[in-house]
Parts: structure tokens; C-alpha cells; sequence
């Protein structure tokens, strides 16, 4: 993924070669200069290698917990159109009083 959008590797960076003139840059600061570019570069493709997985995998759970989402509310419809017409909770617990009322014998 994000290789194909770099143009330089760390081994690209360690194998550059640079002219030398007689103006030239002192080559001990350059290659120091370089070898902390390529700590950083090497850190940061490995930071991103990570990030892209981590990525994948919290897309994968994402997907999952839709599948159940959508399993639970289609269980939850099934539910609802077993259930007669009209009939609410406050409705069961009355019937349940009125049941219990037949059945133990009190009159309140």
C-alpha cells in the first residue's frame, strides 16, 4: 500500500553515492546526516506496516459486529411479528396479575 507511493527505501538512502568536489560537503557529516535519515525512515515504515494491519484488522471487526447488528435486529423484528397485535409490556403484566390472582387465590 504505502510502497507504492515512496520513491526511496532505507537501503536506497544507505547506498547513495554523492560526487565529490573540491567544495564538497565533509563526507562524515554526511553520512552521519544519512544514517539518521534512515533510522527515521525505517521507523517510519514500520510504524505504517503496523498501522495498515491494525487497520485490516479493526475493518474485519467493524464488519463482524455489522453482521450482528444486522443478525440481532432481524431476530428482534422476527420477535416482534410473533407477538400478537397491540400487546405491550404493561399489557403481559396485567394479564400475569390477573393470573396469579386465579391461581393463589387473591383478591387485593
Amino acid at each position: 500500500m504505502i510502497n507504492d507511493r515512496l520513491y526511496l527505501t532505507p537501503q536506497d538512502i544507505l547506498e547513495k553515492e554523492f560526487k565529490i568536489d573540491a567544495r564538497g560537503y565533509r563526507m562524515q557529516e554526511v553520512d552521519k546526516f544519512l544514517d539518521m535519515v534512515i533510522r527515521d525512515y525505517t521507523e517510519f515504515l514500520h510504524t505504517i506496516k503496523k498501522l495498515e494491519q491494525d487497520n485490516i484488522n479493526l475493518i474485519e471487526d467493524n464488519k463482524k459486529l455489522q453482521a450482528e447488528i444486522r443478525n440481532l435486529k432481524e431476530s428482534i423484528t422476527a420477535n416482534e411479528d410473533e407477538r400478537p397485535q397491540g400487546t405491550s409490556n404493561v399489557d403481559l403484566l396485567r394479564r400475569i396479575s390477573s393470573l396469579e390472582k386465579i391461581v393463589y387465590g387473591k383478591d387485593e
